[in-house]
């Protein structure tokens, strides 16, 4: 068949690196558009062809349509015939696992879990943010210590060493009208904040895992990560690293050489480089991103991290919610190379 394109002038290179920027250079190549020009990079180097050893897969709760359709045995067993190995749960300010709850339903939790055959990887909360430790309503800030030192003790019962903790913000963006702390403030009330919860912490044998997040303006490096828990002296306090929340600008697998052994527990959440915005909902499921997995893996080897993965996501399928978390267990069978 003729070539009928000859002789009519395609797009110049300003408006193939345009299409690139939109749809990403591989995607233009592969329509036969300026392939030389907008090639895409080079394939790092692959990585060896075992399985990764010792990394464990879990799934943060709010990927469940839980509690509007699944109760939490469902949510359980949906994740461990998924594959999974374990669920990293929330602590509300009311419900089935919040404040609210009693030693024994608590206990009752990690029963419903055993009964299922997986493991609470960790807990989390969002009542860090409403209830800031750094918040200038001093009223406010004795509440999120409270909150956190009852999640210490939920941690304990439910059988986990692992308590996600957002020590503080210097903006929290999303809030209707949010109230600056200053930099410095902001590094006092947290280090006191912290300061206060480790004894607690130590003798219940749960980690204080200081996470690190994209907008709230404190611990913006991996340096300042670093300095921040080390300050502490304790092995008590440690980092709960987040691979997306640090991916608009930088890139996961730089900061865990750096974060090395002070790496307790991990969020994978997957971002896209070619989109221009930086909310919760930009957030994507795993491998439909920009994210180098195979380098991250290979820096977790490399720190000799044993730990959990824990895919964080914060939209449950409208339909067929059952979808994502398979998904998500292969995706996660495919990063750590146990599928080919």
């Amino acid at each position: 068949m003729a070539n009928r394109s000859r002789g009519i002038r395609g797009p110049d290179r300003r408006e193939l690196l345009a299409y690139s920027a939109l749809f990403g250079p591989a995607f233009i190549a592969r329509q036969g558009l300026g392939a030389a020009s907008v090639a895409a990079p080079a394939a790092q180097a692959a990585a060896s062809e075992g399985p990764v050893e010792g990394m464990r897969k879990s799934i943060n709760l709010w990927a469940f349509p839980y509690p509007d359709k699944w109760t939490l045995q469902e949510c359980f067993e949906i994740a461990a015939d998924a594959g999974f190995d374990g669920v990293e749960i929330n602590f509300n300010l009311e419900g089935e696992f919040s404040d609210e709850s009693t030693d024994d339903e608590i206990r009752s939790i990690r029963r419903m879990a055993d009964r299922a055959g997986i493991a609470i990887s960790g807990v989390c909360s969002f009542l860090f943010w409403p209830y800031s430790m750094t918040h200038p309503d001093s009223e406010r800030r004795r509440r999120g210590l409270e909150l956190a030192g009852r999640m210490v003790d939920a941690a304990q019962l439910l059988g986990t060493k692992n308590l996600l903790v957002v020590p503080g913000a210097v903006y929290a963006p999303w809030l209707e009208d949010p109230v600056p702390v200053p930099n410095d403030a902001c590094e006092r009330l947290a280090k006191e904040a912290v300061r206060q919860l480790i004894p607690r912490a130590r003798d219940a044998g749960v980690s204080i895992n200081i996470e690190n997040i994209f907008a709230n303006g404190f611990l913006f490096s991996p340096q300042e990560m670093a300095a921040f828990v080390d300050s502490f002296q304790s092995d008590t306090v440690a980092v709960h690293f987040d691979t997306g929340n640090i991916m608009q600008y930088q890139f996961p697998e730089h900061w865990i050489p750096i974060l090395g052994e002070r790496i307790r527990n991990i969020h994978l959440k997957e971002w896209d480089k070619r989109t221009h915005e930086f909310n919760l909902n930009t957030f994507r499921t795993l491998l439909d991103g920009t994210t180098d997995w195979p380098a991250v893996i290979r820096a977790l080897e490399d720190i000799g991290y044993d730990g959990y993965l824990t895919f964080e996501y914060f939209h449950p399928h409208q339909h067929y919610p059952e979808a994502l978390i398979h998904q998500t267990s292969d995706a996660l069978d495919r990063i750590l190379r146990r599928k080919g």
